[in-house]
């Protein structure tokens, strides 16, 4: 049974972001990994002022290689955990056979579930923006006030804004939208086994996305299921109630993995 766990992070944000469940997993026993995506190793104050120039061109396909090799080089094969463009990664990945099970929470839809107009609002100021496809864009505080953490009190949205808030690859955005990038295998009988969440109150990824992607996934024979969690947010992994988002998602991919196979002697 494995005991890693590699957090995956998404779009305008950084492993920062999963400090939460990083602590928390690490009480119960797991090694956990959470890598950034490529050209965003650095401070993220360093990430906000002077973003490397090769992040303006990254892409799905060279994420989910970048994750690969960190798996591969793995003493043993991880739990895959992650959040927004980070489950689609986890999704793509595991359509690879990587990984003993994953979890995407709110994750990026895959090729085939199309969005409904209100994700769609939500992501025009990335849409629209000029040349975004190959610009590094930044979001403001009030779109995360109002469409990524408007579950969170009014009180705390400025501090996790100023906390964990980076600058993120607009081509990313445009392969979603265009769905290039972005496809799995739905029928793969080597996928590991899948859970998918999603927040109820999600207005950036909403549950009827997560629910589409649910019904290709569970075309493969392995495990999959689906779980919206009342009250939450795109901000799931940190808002308040998130100690129960964590334990659920470790507590099924443990149960769920995969075992690793027998080798030939």
């Amino acid at each position: 049974m494995s005991k890693t766990v590699m957090l995956i992070h998404g779009a305008w944000l950084t492993p920062l972001g999963w400090e939460f469940f990083r602590t928390r997993y690490e009480s119960l026993g797991y090694k956990v990994v959470a890598p950034p995506w490529p050209h965003e190793d650095v401070p993220i104050e360093q990430l906000r002022r002077s973003p490397n120039r090769d992040l303006k061109r990254l892409t799905v396909g060279k994420i989910v290689d970048h994750y690969d090799t960190l798996i591969r080089a793995l003493p043993e094969s991880p739990i895959l955990i992650g959040h927004s463009y980070g489950g689609l990664i986890v999704q793509k990945l595991l359509d690879r056979g990587l990984g003993v099970a994953g979890v995407a929470l709110d994750p990026a839809p895959i090729r085939g579930v199309i969005p409904r107009p209100r994700p769609l609002l939500s992501a025009l100021p990335v849409l629209l923006a000029p040349f975004g496809w190959r610009r590094v864009l930044n979001q403001s505080f009030r779109t995360f006030a109002k469409a990524f953490a408007q579950t969170l009190p009014e009180g705390q949205k400025r501090a996790f804004y100023d906390r964990y808030w980076a600058p993120t690859p607009g081509r990313i955005y445009v392969q979603a939208a265009l769905q290039i990038g972005t496809g799995i295998h739905a029928r793969s009988p080597n996928r590991p086994p899948l859970l998918l969440i999603v927040g109820e109150k999600d207005i950036t990824i909403t549950p009827s996305i997560v629910r589409a992607a649910f019904r290709k996934q569970r075309r493969s024979p392995s495990p999959t299921e689906f779980v919206c969690f009342p009250g939450r947010s795109h901000f799931i992994f940190a808002e308040p109630g998130w100690e129960e988002v964590a334990d659920f998602a470790i507590r099924w991919a443990s149960e769920h993995q995969r075992p690793k196979p027998i080798e030939a002697s």
